[in-house]
């Protein structure tokens, strides 16, 4: 009895993120949506894209606090943190791409177009999926861990301008960018609100505790290496 109890003080709020998901996917099929030009019923992808896109940036902050962590301290263990982060955060990123593929097919007619944001979401995966290469290339410990922090610094910074910085000083034909209204100043009523904040709290739990399942496996693995 006890075992449980200390199983569920510790996991209540992967109940939470498993509730919230449900909710997220049931919900973002069935309410109301706004039913505007071009968008039409592909407006429910913001449930889905955007807030996937919102977990990845809370990912990539985290492994960035890590990796400066890692570099005040010198604790490996803040290291593993900051890599598996990273790579959570790669996997959200890709899934924001495929989503936000599709989503373009759907409105703008074709799997990618030449715009500043899907460009730079790109560029932002390649950034990063360029320090998994940096990693898999050092063999010391403390070396690779150095490289990879001040990696993370620089790896965030791009992502911040390529996503962020850029597409709202350029043409967009992404809400928000390039001159064209955010979905919050006009169709992301009160009925979306209730399922894509949730969603965004959803899918960053999600993303946490699938760091969390990575961060175990890491530490396992060193042990009986060890």
């Amino acid at each position: 009895m006890s075992n449980k109890l200390s199983v569920a003080g510790l996991s209540w709020w992967k109940w939470i993120c498993i509730i919230l998901l449900f909710y997220t996917v049931i919900q973002g099929i069935l309410i109301p949506v706004p039913r505007l030009p071009i968008l039409h019923e592909t407006i429910r992808n913001l449930f889905f894209h955007v807030t996937m896109w919102f977990a990845m940036i809370i990912l990539m902050m985290s492994s960035l606090v890590y990796a400066i962590r890692y570099l005040r301290n010198n604790d490996l263990d803040l290291d593993l943190k900051s890599e598996q982060c990273a790579y959570t955060g790669i996997f959200l990123g890709i899934l924001g791409l495929i989503t936000g593929s599709i989503w373009a097919k759907n409105t703008w007619g074709a799997w990618w177009v030449n715009d500043a944001k899907l460009n730079g979401a790109a560029a932002t995966m390649l950034v990063y999926l360029a320090y998994l290469i940096l990693r898999g290339s050092l063999d010391d410990e403390h070396k690779r861990a150095r490289l990879s922090a001040v990696y993370s610094i620089f790896a965030f910074t791009l992502m911040l301008v390529f996503i962020m910085i850029l597409p709202r000083l350029t043409d967009s034909l992404h809400p928000g960018n390039g001159g064209n209204p955010g979905f919050s100043s006009y169709d992301l009523d009160n009925r979306m609100r209730t399922v894509f904040y949730p969603a965004v709290i959803g899918w960053t739990l999600l993303a946490v505790w699938l760091t969390e399942i990575r961060v175990r496996m890491k530490r396992y693995k060193y042990q009986h290496e060890s």
